[in-house]
């Protein structure tokens, strides 16, 4: 009953402050310079041609008018942003579209991390100041020292140009359409394996450079954490009961370590939706951080704000599971 409480909480909060990111968010359109009207019209437009178009967009209305409208359009099931204002096209469509591109990604990249890291941070726990763990350590400081659009011009450099092993930048497409992993997949399934090692070529540069910080972000979690465990006292009993080694080291020692990296694997899983707007730029990703950048660029303040809300709100619900999960695998956190 306490467990199902502490949700009910949780997912409360969220609700409220993903109420105060839409808040702030529209509020910044306002104390912004400039209007949406100046953007829109043609440089030598009339006045009653200025005041025209701002009625078509309901820009004319009270400020606390059109908040009520969007925060009443943003409610399920419509989730309704708007148009844009210069295509006239729904920005719900153009970000949900742009959405699971970077979700793939910031997957992609975790993946990367994951596997990486883990293995790496044991290795160098349990082999502590010898050569491995001193490799270890300078991986993780060098991969946290190192900027993302450095380290993918130079893997692009490298690896796409010097080489050709992989594609400078884009989508892996089919059709024209961009191809998700998704689709990959049933693509494969239906006799047509190249498909997925197109997609596995496009999405690898990119999911290295954005997982590397992440990479070494883990790695140093997983070195104390299993340093921190293997000095315990459970642990010396286990040994002193002959348990083998490996059994040590996984099934205990390693296990206990998860809770604090499930819990940083969640906030930065959170963090690289909204946080691959270069990466995205350098390798010409169509997500959510590409189509954030060409708003700010175009001054449209309609998809940016879409974007931005989105980014919140995933971030909130990516924070709320995480609180969940952490507290079902640490019955001892207070609740």
């Amino acid at each position: 009953m306490g467990y199902s409480r502490f949700l009910l909480k949780r997912a409360s909060q969220g609700v409220v402050v993903i109420w105060g990111i839409v808040t702030v968010v529209f509020t910044l359109r306002y104390i912004t310079p400039g209007s949406p009207v100046t953007f829109i019209a043609p440089l030598d437009a009339s006045q009653a041609l200025r005041e025209e178009i701002a009625m078509e967009y309901g820009l004319n209305r009270p400020i606390y008018v059109q908040y009520i409208e969007y925060v009443v359009g943003l409610l399920p099931p419509n989730i309704d942003m708007g148009k844009s204002f210069a295509a006239g096209t729904s920005v719900s469509s153009q970000v949900f579209a742009a959405l699971p591109r970077s979700l793939e990604l910031a997957v992609a990249a975790t993946l990367v991390a994951v596997v990486l890291s883990i293995p790496l941070g044991v290795i160098s726990a349990t082999n502590r100041h010898e050569p491995t763990d001193y490799a270890a350590t300078t991986f993780s400081l060098v991969g946290i020292s190192t900027p993302n659009f450095w380290l993918g011009l130079i893997l692009t450099l490298l690896l796409a140009v010097q080489f050709d092993i992989f594609p400078t930048g884009g989508m892996a497409r089919v059709n024209g359409t961009p191809l998700l992993f998704a689709d990959a997949v049933r693509l494969l399934l239906s006799g047509r394996p190249q498909v997925m090692l197109r997609w596995l070529s496009h999405i690898t540069l990119p999911a290295v450079t954005l997982g590397t910080y992440f990479t070494a972000l883990v790695t140093r979690l997983t070195r104390s954490g299993m340093l921190d465990e293997l000095g315990k006292q459970y642990i010396t009993a286990l040994r002193a009961k002959g348990t083998p080694e490996t059994l040590v080291r996984f099934r205990h020692a390693l296990k206990n370590t998860l809770v604090p990296i499930v819990t940083v694997l969640g906030l930065q899983l959170g963090t690289l939706i909204g946080g691959a707007v270069i990466t995205e730029r350098v390798f010409a990703w169509p997500g959510l951080g590409s189509l954030l950048i060409d708003a700010i660029n175009a001054r449209q303040w309609v998809i940016l704000q879409g974007c931005l809300v989105v980014v919140g709100t995933g971030f909130v619900i990516v924070n709320t599971v995480v609180d969940a999960i952490y507290a079902y695998l640490n019955p001892e956190v207070t609740l």
